[in-house]
């Protein structure tokens, strides 16, 4: 099979994230012609293929798309910005390349939710998936896999502070895990990263996945693609409209149109296609092609608090992105492959419940070695210090996207509604009280200098509960918006093999399908699930 000159292929893939590598690269191998349609640009500025390059470009739009959400009353009018990658490879271009896959026990929901009498979407069946993509620097045996496209190691550099985080939480009872993705996530340790070992560089989607069968003639890719509708005949997904540097263009696929533009992006492109809740359809004046409820609904994400204390000394990495520290470092990582630019600068985490009700983690708990606080969160400077972030896991709340408007170039609207159920709060709370026990016990006590941020005088439940709502950030994981689901459930816009309900030749693959959110950073994830996708959708 062969794309021809009018415009036609087999397979369309709008996005050009993750899960597009890992599916584009698939059908291509096994012979099928595939166009890859991509908003964002072709390659990010080189400085992102070094470990420490993402943290230049956290607060810009470069190649991010940032989302300011609808103010959250219960945030007290808040709307926090939410970004997402835009760039070819999406989040595993910019994110910080932790390597979680989430709790087994995440993907045996998934599959209660979405299959009857089988395991189609459980752990069992999604480990050879995992393991068939990855290729660990040291680990290997009944959960880890050698020699796959996906590079996996471990940082090449640790900070001090890190260091002394980890043996503090040792000495606290929590037990040293050297694996966050084997038999059991709870504990303290060093996270896994996609960073090829040998190089120090960043192991993207696109370098894993796309690479391989970047020059070949049956893959198509164009960047800075704007996808402003699906063409319809019918119930069947015929192609795409699109609009590239100005000019509107239209493609055509054979087989199968496959959304893989986000959380966000997929509802959004559905139902200005007319797919989705018949009243918000109606109310920007979009013809009902195919009602389908759950559309933009089951919105996920994780979210963080953060507790600020400063140091007695240097023991993190304040000020090494500037003057001579940033350039000494830059010459010992191009160098040696070493340094603080072969790291991430979060390096380690600690899974566990602060409430004590059970052995299954509840809390991600970073260790910042510096003064860090969100774009739109004020009340303290950069300086030396840490930032302890407790994140929710896997949050009740439940969000959702829908259109500002029937413009496809107009942003959606993102309503996340944190803290809308109140066991979220809870538990957020108790883990913000818990990292402070952190840096009030030995060894990481004398390295504190003060708590900052909030302050110590903030102590009752009032003033702790108004702190987590002021402060509360994304951890850049959204997901669930077109989440699959059983035949027997109304909102489900998915089947069990990622079809889009009550039509044909359409496909979502992205995170948007996760019924419910990993317990952990979801891009090993979705590139599993992608993984798994590329088997469905093969004939």
């Amino acid at each position: 099979m062969s794309k021809t000159s009018d415009g036609r292929y087999d397979y369309i893939l709008v996005g050009g994230g993750s899960s597009a590598c890992v599916v584009a690269a698939g059908l291509v191998k096994c012979g099928a012609s595939v166009l890859v349609l991509e908003r964002g640009p072709a390659k990010a500025n080189p400085i992102m293929h070094f470990p420490a390059g993402y943290m230049k470009f956290l607060a810009k739009d470069t190649y991010l798309a940032m989302h300011r959400t609808a103010p959250q009353p219960q945030l007290d009018g808040r709307g926090p910005i939410v970004p997402q990658g835009r760039v070819l490879g999406g989040g595993s271009t910019v994110n910080a390349m932790v390597y979680m896959r989430g709790q087994a026990a995440d993907f045996d929901h998934w599959n209660e939710l979405v299959t009857e009498g089988d395991d189609a979407w459980s752990y069992r069946d999604l480990l050879p998936y995992f393991k068939a993509q990855e290729d660990n620097d040291h680990l290997a045996g009944e959960y880890h896999g050698v020699g796959g496209p996906l590079k996996v190691s471990h940082l090449g550099h640790t900070s001090p502070m890190t260091r002394t985080y980890v043996k503090t939480l040792q000495d606290m009872g929590i037990p040293y895990n050297p694996d966050f993705n084997g038999e059991s996530q709870f504990g303290v340790g060093f996270m896994q990263h996609t960073i090829d070992w040998r190089t120090r560089r960043r192991c993207s989607a696109v370098d894993a996945f796309l690479a391989p069968v970047m020059n070949d003639p049956l893959l198509t890719i164009v960047t800075g693609a704007t996808v402003t509708a699906i063409r319809m005949e019918g119930d069947r997904a015929v192609g795409v409209d699109y609009v590239q540097g100005g000019d509107r263009k239209s493609a055509f696929a054979d087989s199968e149109v496959i959304l893989a533009a986000g959380a966000y992006q997929t509802p959004k492109l559905l139902m200005l296609s007319g797919i989705g809740p018949e009243d918000e359809l109606a109310r920007h004046d979009i013809a009902v092609k195919l009602a389908l409820p759950g559309v933009g609904r089951n919105l996920q994400d994780h979210y963080e608090c953060p507790v600020v204390a400063t140091t007695k000394g240097s023991f993190g990495y304040y000020g090494q992105d500037r003057g001579w520290p940033m350039i000494k470092a830059g010459l010992q990582y191009l160098l040696f492959k070493s340094g603080p630019a072969s790291t991430t600068g979060v390096e380690t985490c600690a899974f566990h419940d602060p409430e004590g009700k059970s052995d299954r983690p509840t809390i991600q708990m970073f260790c910042v070695p510096t003064v860090y606080l969100d774009r739109d969160v004020m009340g303290t400077d950069p300086g030396d210090g840490v930032t302890i972030n407790s994140l929710l896991l896997r949050p009740k709340s439940r969000g959702s996207v829908t259109l500002s408007s029937s413009d496809p170039f107009a942003d959606p609207v993102v309503d996340t509604q944190i803290f809308s159920h109140p066991d979220d709060l809870r538990i957020t709370m108790a883990g913000f009280r818990y990292a402070r026990t952190v840096l009030a016990a030995s060894p990481m006590r004398e390295l504190i200098d003060r708590e900052i941020f909030p302050g110590a005088d903030v102590t009752s439940d009032e003033a702790i509960a108004a702190h987590c709502k002021r402060t509360v950030k994304t951890g850049y994981h959204p997901v669930g918006t077109c989440r699959m689901g059983r035949d027997d459930d109304p909102d489900a816009v998915l089947d069990s093999r990622l079809r889009v309900r009550g039509t044909r030749g359409l496909r979502v693959i992205d995170a948007s399908l996760m019924p419910t959110i990993v317990s952990g950073n979801t891009n090993a994830a979705v590139l599993a699930a992608a993984a798994k996708a590329t088997d469905l959708i093969l004939p």
